[in-house]
């Protein structure tokens, strides 16, 4: 398992449209298994509504998490889709 720390920059943190988006960017790497942890709360990237449930705001830290055969690949694609999408500060 690979994973890394992100501080949320986006004034509106992890919201509908994005969300969706890194859902679909998730589902991507079959084989392998993708989480987002806010604090005690630990869920799939590719369970949309589970996702927004997170309630990740601006300034929040979280981890995301890459546990498969396709590990490598799925860490360094969402490094950058966070960066990109939520103006992440990678850690």
């Amino acid at each position: 398992m690979r994973s890394f720390d992100c501080i949320i920059h986006d004034p509106v943190g992890i919201h509908a449209r994005p969300a969706g988006m890194l859902a679909k960017e998730a589902k991507k790497y079959t084989g392998t298994k993708i989480t987002i942890t806010k604090g005690d709360r630990t869920v799939e990237a590719n369970q949309l509504m589970k996702l927004i449930g997170l309630g990740v705001k601006c300034n929040d830290r979280i981890t995301v998490s890459c546990n498969g055969g396709n590990e490598s690949a799925a860490l360094d694609a969402m490094k950058d889709f966070f960066a990109d999408h939520f103006r992440a500060s990678i850690l």
